[in-house]
């Protein structure tokens, strides 16, 4: 008897630890979910209730305002995006950062990276798109070893991206950001790194030629700032055009990222890892609609995931919270704002809440309070 006990809990645990249908489209579900998903009202998902404040404006400058990331750090909340003349990412544009004791009430701006090299104000290529000029691209916070570290790319202004992309860290210094130098050459991330439970750290990669080379993987990063290995996802230039992945870790350490689709199928793709990102299954096509627009997901304290996006196939409006027991399927969907162009979200957690910086028509960054209360008193309804 007790060794069919042992023998059934044996099996029961190999069960749990098995890794998911990497071939399975289903990432949204529920008795709420049409069999075309591309059909579901977004205006009119059950909305869940936020505090809402303005970081920063540039839309009297005509300037742009876009890569919105935020961390909490020595008591404080901490964001960061770019900020630029004209539109996203031309020459001269730069990185900027502000604080908040609260997340809702926040300082006044500064640059945190200094005049990309011959680009500034006083150049003639400032303000357009050229090989000839160079730009700044917020990337995110990363804190390592107890510092603060903020990491953005520089590259050439003229697409997207320039044969000398670099990826770059600043460390913050008391009171100021220090160059802590080129931590890869050739890749820029999408977020900053997260730990694997090899100890080493993990992020995604986008050599300057992603786009017929495909999407990567960086594992490392604890020998050094800059040492780190790449990984690529093979699938991502021919299944799918991949762009502005997101990952994160499953409750047996199998590890799922999400892809953004470039050739507009209006879905998320999806892959999934069981050697700490070293080899990856082939991206498939989820039923999870998108507006061909970056996402941002998190395992919560609690061991939930949810994930921020722009679901809907048509615009980059709403912007809604996705939640999921299991990281693998996603079961409640949740309007948090719309009526208006909105996208590039980041969520982190903080005692009790999501705080949510986004970019309003990429002019404004905001951010959103949402408290997981409401979002476990949102219902969804019970068919679609």
């Amino acid at each position: 008897m007790q060794r069919t006990v042992l023998l059934l809990l044996t099996l029961t645990r190999l069960a749990l630890a098995a890794p998911p249908d990497a071939a399975s489209p289903i990432m949204l579900a529920g008795p709420w979910v049409p069999a075309d998903t591309h059909q579901i009202d977004f205006a009119h998902l059950p909305q869940v209730a936020s505090e809402h404040a303005v970081i920063h404006d540039v839309r009297a400058a005509d300037g742009v305002n876009q890569h919105n990331y935020l961390t909490h750090f020595e008591g404080k909340f901490w964001a960061m995006w770019s900020d630029g003349p004209g539109v996203e990412d031309r020459v001269g544009q730069r990185v900027k950062y502000a604080t908040s004791a609260d997340g809702l009430t926040w300082s006044e701006s500064q640059y945190l990276t200094p005049i990309p090299p011959h680009s500034g104000p006083d150049s003639p290529l400032y303000n357009t798109r050229t090989d000839q000029g160079m730009r700044w691209i917020s990337r995110g916070f990363w804190q390592r070893d107890g510092e603060l570290l903020a990491l953005a790319s520089l590259d050439e202004a003229a697409g997207f991206f320039g044969p000398n992309l670099e990826l770059h860290a600043f460390r913050w210094k008391a009171d100021r950001w220090e160059d802590a130098g080129v931590i890869s050459d050739n890749a820029i991330n999408n977020f900053p790194p997260l730990k694997l439970r090899t100890g080493d750290w993990m992020m995604s990669r986008r050599p300057f030629d992603y786009k017929k080379t495909g999407v990567q993987f960086l594992v490392g990063g604890t020998r050094a700032l800059d040492d780190w290995q790449s990984f690529p996802v093979l699938g991502t230039a021919s299944e799918l055009s991949a762009e502005e992945p997101d990952w994160w870790i499953l409750p047996d350490q199998t590890l799922c990222a999400v892809f953004r689709d470039n050739r507009r199928s209006g879905f998320l793709y999806r892959a999934f890892s069981t050697d700490d990102g070293r080899s990856w299954s082939p991206p498939v096509k989820t039923n999870f609609p998108d507006a061909t627009s970056k996402i941002s997901g998190l395992r919560l304290n609690d061991g939930r995931y949810v994930l921020v996006s722009n679901p809907n196939p048509k615009k980059r409006d709403p912007l809604t919270l996705s939640v999921s027991d299991d990281g693998v399927h996603f079961t409640k969907m949740l309007y948090l704002v719309g009526g208006r162009h909105i996208d590039y979200p980041h969520v982190i957690e903080h005692e009790g809440a999501l705080f949510i910086a986004f970019a309003g028509g990429k002019r404004t960054v905001e951010i959103l309070k949402v408290k997981l209360d409401a979002v476990d008193a949102t219902a969804m309804p019970t068919q679609p």
